[in-house]
């Protein structure tokens, strides 16, 4: 009899123990999550959502109906979060993260950032319009390649900027983020290299590449990236030179320095630098 409730229970616990590994039972979710992170210029954006697929459907119709409140994908809200202050199409927006909604049109779309992350899905009759933080339009445009799957992607990335895209079906909507870039590097800057004491090459280097990109004090650029090439001559440092040189027009000094360019770059099998090398020589050889 002993023996006979001991089986018992062990086929009870065999048949439960079947029962939790079929209640796991892992299937490809309806709309997967996703998240997508981006530095815009000394700044980390990321946004969560999960995305939800055409199969079939209309978008404007069957999924996001135009003129009508969309968590701008599935389940959830999309949240997006920035890690420093920021200005999305002239509203300045703090640092922190927000739940991206949006209300699609067919030539036109409402980006809202709103305060409040907590809502399951478009929030419903909850919804606070108080709590957004900002509401814009922007212009929605037609894409000759059909999206089947809800996608969010940043694009036009620039040293203090970048546009984030949304796309499903053959619609794509686009908001730019801006990030004040200039005063936090200007501000390295002065106390690392005009007040620093210990200015390591590449410091004198980074300095006048950004002198050179945001068209700032070019012979100031000019001074440091010199000081940089004396220390430790690297070709993408004299590349930076030459084109330094070049935007003082001081062409015969930057085809020279070019060339020394070209040398490192070929002892370090650098094939790039040597025709971006070779393209701005023959550029500057025809400048007066």
């Amino acid at each position: 009899m002993k023996k006979k409730i001991i089986g018992f229970v062990l086929a009870a616990a065999l048949m439960l123990g079947g029962g939790a590994a079929q209640a796991q039972l892992a299937t490809p979710a309806a709309s997967p999550a996703a998240s997508v992170t981006q530095k815009v210029g000394l700044t980390d954006v990321s946004v969560a959502y999960s995305r939800p697929s055409l199969k079939g459907r209309t978008l404007g119709a069957d999924l996001a109906p135009y003129g009508k409140l969309w968590r701008t994908g599935a389940n959830a809200s999309t949240k997006i979060k920035f890690s420093d202050d920021v200005t999305i199409q002239g509203n300045k927006i703090p640092a922190g993260e927000y739940a991206l909604y949006t209300i699609p049109g067919e030539n036109e779309w409402t980006i809202i950032l709103h305060k409040n992350t907590k809502y399951w899905g478009d929030g419903g009759k909850d919804y606070d319009k108080s709590e957004e933080l900002a509401r814009f339009n922007v212009k929605a445009e037609k894409n000759p390649r059909k999206i089947e799957s809800f996608t969010i992607l940043f694009s036009n990335l620039k040293n203090n900027a970048a546009d984030v895209e949304l796309l499903w079906g053959n619609a794509i909507a686009a908001f730019t983020i801006q990030t004040d870039v200039d005063a936090k590097v200007m501000a390295q800057i002065q106390e690392k290299v005009i007040n620093g004491t210990n200015v390591t090459p590449g410091m004198y280097a980074a300095a006048a590449s950004y002198y050179l990109d945001a068209n700032k004090d070019l012979k100031q650029a000019a001074e440091w990236i010199k000081k940089a090439n004396e220390a430790e001559p690297r070709f993408y440092w004299m590349h930076t030179q030459a084109k330094i040189q070049a935007q003082l027009k001081n062409y015969k000094e930057a085809v020279k320095t070019a060339e020394k360019s070209i040398e490192l770059a070929k002892k370090e099998n650098n094939d790039d630098y040597v025709r971006m090398n070779e393209k701005a020589i023959a550029e500057w050889k025809k400048m007066k």
